[in-house]
């Protein structure tokens, strides 16, 4: 067991490290050769009876979140070593080693939840097909986002994208994303957000003080700029998604919208899902799709991990008609995006070339 969570913590510094977070790369690395069973803390992790990779239940970003929230509440120790402060592995490791023995208690409480973030950065895709949809369909939206978290993207037509040339969005954004971007630029038209709503099995209340700090604890401490960026997306006050199972909430909400676009959207959050509950989920939404009029549109975007590189897969279903679009790839904390809107295998014709975006003045 203790070889199978050293290799997870292997696993997650190498995931880190592509993901442009040298310091958790390094601080991973030091808890995959250096931890030790030695503390009723230190043994529950090497002893952990389920599965501790990034694909079940993620120990090694449990771990480090608690200490990231320790540093953000500005635990003496941590301030020392943690970025922006630069510290030898052995002062680091000190560090490391006085919290587990001094803040047990509260690693222990804080790893009994499962990591969960908000990545502001892929609203990107979502405002890029948010203008393609538009684009095509010409209908205010109503927003559906499953596994939604604290809702912060909920909000993403309140973001601006800086593209090469242009910028989309509004003239006073919450904030701006700058991903590097390749690819035609999307249309210029801009949604129309009828309605928003969102469901999670644990959302985030973001008026509790500790689940805020939870959400911001996940963010890594060489990455200020997803800190800032997430700390401008909480004080515009997005709404609360609703709590409860992801399919059983969007059956209720699958009747046909006249004069509405439904969009119901995902961001690396289908994955975490059960088997059953995806088969039942897909499903649903195809049989709303067959009920779908051409006055009351169904789209299903989905930013997900389809086992290819770079980064994860931007598909998009579209009823009546049920045509199928890969609009390109993005990476998984929306550093970049290549955007490629073609139809899908079978569906040769269903769309011409997009638009340009207006130029920035």
């Amino acid at each position: 067991m203790s070889q199978t969570l050293r290799d997870a913590f292997h696993r997650q510094a190498r995931a880190c490290d592509s993901l442009g977070s040298p310091f958790m790369a390094r601080l991973c690395t030091l808890l995959a050769t250096r931890l030790e069973p030695d503390s009723p803390l230190t043994r529950r992790l090497f002893d952990w009876p389920g599965d501790v990779t990034a694909t079940g239940d993620a120990v090694p970003l449990r771990l480090t979140g608690a200490l990231h929230a320790l540093r953000l509440q500005g635990h003496p120790a941590l301030a020392a070593a943690y970025p922006p402060a630069q510290v030898t592995d052995a002062a680091l490791w000190q560090a490391v080693q006085s919290v587990l023995a001094t803040e047990g208690a509260f690693i222990d409480r804080f790893i009994d939840s499962a990591p969960q973030t908000n990545e502001v950065r892929r609203a990107a895709v979502l405002i890029a097909a948010g203008h393609w949809l538009s684009d095509r369909f010409g209908l205010p939206l109503d927003l559906s986002e499953l596994g939604a978290s604290a809702g912060l993207n909920l909000n993403w037509d309140r973001y601006a994208l800086a593209l090469p040339g242009c910028t989309l969005g509004p003239a006073d954004p919450v904030l701006t994303l700058t991903p590097d971007w390749s690819g035609p630029l999307p249309p210029p038209r801009a949604p129309v957000i009828a309605s928003r709503a969102g469901v999670d099995l644990n959302p985030i209340d973001l008026d509790d003080p500790a689940q805020r700090l939870r959400l911001l604890a996940y963010l890594w401490p060489d990455q200020p700029d997803r800190l800032e960026r997430s700390t401008a997306a909480i004080a515009a006050q997005p709404p609360r998604p609703e709590a409860g199972d992801a399919i059983d909430w969007l059956e209720a909400w699958l009747q046909p919208r006249p004069g509405r676009l439904h969009l119901i959207c995902h961001t690396i959050a289908w994955q975490y899902f059960p088997a059953a509950t995806r088969a039942r989920g897909a499903a649903l939404i195809a049989a709303a799709g067959a009920a779908a009029r051409p006055d009351a549109p169904l789209a299903w975007l989905a930013f997900e991990a389809d086992g290819n590189a770079p980064g994860a897969a931007l598909s998009l279903r579209l009823w009546p008609g049920n045509a199928g679009f890969q609009l390109g790839r993005a990476d998984f904390h929306g550093r970049w995006v290549q955007w490629n809107p073609t139809p899908a295998a079978g569906q040769a014709g269903a769309d011409g070339p997009l638009t340009a975006c207006r130029a920035t003045e």
